[in-house]
């Protein structure tokens, strides 16, 4: 799902032709950044730490407990506002895919190119987790865990996935977007932002929490877009104290929002449905990282902290794709173990986190290394050809299509099959490009 948001009629030419940057905006062929490699491995490993803590394993009157420990903790909308680091996913996303589509015109690609490669690079590890998960909760099954634990786990095992989707349509529009953005960068931004806060006033004036739902569109294609602003360079110019001043106003009318009850005050819960509060979130985080950025920088340049950066951006999705497949069965373990359990939240269960989280990372590490092997070998496999427009937008809808219906029908097994089979179907529609795959990496 796509949508145009320039101002005037871009033409399905332009989507190929190097648009000519205004004065001022940065160079077409924007390179790797080490203070964005440094803040997306910190982005992620943030993201895993939180589920980790999420996971509430307890044995209550009527039998094992699997729940959110955090939706009882009376801190965490608070603390949301800090540990709420999907918008600066988005926005660095956007940054290395105005860069990527760059290079991939300057080298003669086009969007199908362009689009396969990314849809190879998201959905390649998606796959292998979706399709171990539908084997994990199959076997639950046959080993006579009761059907209503075993969707809980296909709940909570889906519960992430909703960012692979919505990212693989946020990918299939960069090309238009960036466009947009080369043209009108101002305009183009004020529409998303006009739609995305239309969406949110017509949710509140109504009361249908539905209506919400269309920002899964509007509300991340705007955060991506200040991911451009930040890859063209339109930024660098910005002083110190303005860059203070974004971070005071955007945080400032993101507070008044869910005063008003425009928007939760619980960044979390302003997931679903998303809300404009997450780009107010985001631009406040843009403006913290450039005035970090060269302090990341010289971080990154430090050669055990680059290599572990390297390590982990290298491996992001299958990260992302399996470590609730870890988180699962590491708690069906402690449930079986026979184990006294700490109730989540009390003393005893904060004491032992740190335990905890050591064991996850060792599991998600070693789940991470085995699919990576995968990963390789179904790469080495795919014969790669020129992808046509037609052929990458189709792959895109049915990879979006496979992971929609893991998140609607998550709890049951055959959901995650039919979910699987949809996504491997998205990987082999288009079989590839040699200069996408190249200009992907």
């Amino acid at each position: 799902m796509s949508t145009s948001v320039a101002p005037v009629p871009v033409h399905a030419r332009s989507v190929h032709a190097r648009p000519v940057p205004p004065a001022g905006a940065g160079s077409a062929s924007v390179r790797r950044d080490g203070a964005v490699d440094v803040v997306r491995a910190v982005c992620l490993t943030v993201v895993v730490v939180l589920h980790a803590l999420m996971v509430g394993v307890s044995v209550g009157p009527r039998g094992p407990v699997l729940e959110n420990a955090l939706d009882h903790w009376a801190f965490f909308p608070a603390a949301s506002w800090l540990v709420q680091v999907m918008p600066l996913f988005f926005i660095l996303g956007g940054f290395s895919a105005y860069g990527q589509w760059s290079r991939l015109r300057e080298a003669g690609g086009g969007y199908g190119d362009y689009l396969a490669g990314r849809l190879r690079r998201l959905l390649s590890p998606a796959l292998t987790a979706i399709a171990a998960a539908a084997v994990l909760l199959s076997a639950l099954a046959l080993l006579g865990v009761p059907a209503a634990d075993v969707a809980v786990a296909g709940f909570r095992l889906s519960q992430p996935l909703w960012f692979l989707g919505v990212y693989v349509l946020c990918t299939a529009a960069v090309p238009l977007l960036v466009a947009a953005h080369d043209r009108r960068p101002v305009a183009s931004l004020a529409t998303l932002v006009t739609l995305a806060l239309a969406v949110d006033v017509l949710r509140a004036a109504t009361g249908i929490a539905a209506i919400g739902f269309v920002n899964l569109l509007f509300v991340w294609l705007l955060v991506q877009q200040l991911g451009f602003w930040l890859a063209s360079g339109r930024l660098d110019a910005l002083r110190r104290g303005a860059l203070a001043a974004i971070v005071a106003v955007a945080l400032g009318l993101a507070v008044v929002g869910a005063a008003s009850g425009l928007w939760s005050p619980d960044m979390y819960a302003a997931l679903n449905p998303p809300a404009t509060a997450l780009a107010l979130l985001g631009t406040a985080q843009l403006a913290v990282f450039l005035l970090l950025r060269h302090r990341l920088r010289t971080v990154s340049a430090r050669p055990v902290i680059g290599r572990i950066v390297d390590v982990v951006n290298r491996r992001a999705m299958t990260v992302y794709s399996w470590h609730m497949l870890a988180l699962i069965m590491l708690a069906g373990l402690l449930l079986v173990s026979g184990l006294a359990l700490p109730a989540p939240l009390s003393a005893l269960w904060w004491a032992s986190r740190p335990l905890w989280l050591a064991v996850v990372v060792a599991a998600v590490a070693g789940l991470v290394a085995v699919a990576a092997r995968a990963e390789r070998g179904s790469a080495a496999a795919t014969p790669r050809v020129t992808v046509s427009a037609l052929r990458a937008a189709a792959a895109a809808a049915c990879g979006a299509g496979g992971v929609l219906v893991v998140l609607l029908a998550g709890s049951s097994t055959a959901g995650w099959v039919a979910g699987a089979a949809l996504v491997f179907a998205a990987l082999r529609i288009p079989r590839g490009s040699r200069v996408a795959t190249a200009l992907s990496r």
